[in-house]
């Protein structure tokens, strides 16, 4: 895919973060994110895995407000966040993504998995990908085609893939809403 491809994922990314439409981002806007998650699967603010899920939010934007030179309490404007998101996730490839991503979808597969059997299974995959804006039928078939060896549940390892490689734009699985 195209360099356009990725830009304009990163700035439907953008969009979605933007939660009060002022056409930049904050913490406040990852907060209302990852709230927005546990909501979904009702977890009290004050659980584990909920300070797990907020943690690695807050530190993903702490990580990108350093990169943009904003600090913590900043905003970031679209222009900024198309710019370290290209550095750190494209250019940095499977070692920046895995620096700046992955914590946070372990925290959410870590929220997601209900049943504690350390995997995703598409009730609870479609959980998530409501609370973040995608309708029922674009989340199972995102399931359907990141469950690669057909097991009926998805790994941390496949979800990581399918995010870092959506973001890559190495395919078209839908993994972003509204």
């Amino acid at each position: 895919m195209t360099a356009s491809v990725q830009d304009s994922r990163l700035k439907r990314r953008f969009e979605l973060w933007d939660s009060n439409g002022d056409g930049t981002i904050d913490r406040s806007d990852y907060e209302t994110e990852a709230r927005r998650i546990l909501k979904s699967f009702g977890e009290p603010d004050n659980s584990p895995k909920a300070r797990a899920l907020l943690s690695a939010y807050l530190g993903m934007w702490d990580k990108l407000a350093g990169k943009a030179n904003v600090g913590g309490q900043g905003k970031i404007s679209l222009e900024q966040f198309v710019q370290v998101s290209e550095r750190e996730l494209v250019e940095g490839g499977d070692a920046g993504f895995d620096r700046n991503l992955r914590p946070t979808i372990e925290a959410i597969v870590d929220l997601c998995d209900t049943d504690g059997d350390g995997e995703v299974n598409q009730a609870e995959f479609k959980r998530w990908m409501q609370a973040v804006g995608v309708d029922q039928r674009q989340a199972d078939d995102a399931f359907r085609k990141i469950d690669k060896d057909g097991s009926g549940q998805l790994t941390v390892e496949e979800l990581v893939s399918a995010v870092r490689d959506y973001h890559q734009g190495k395919h078209d699985i839908a993994l972003l809403g509204r």
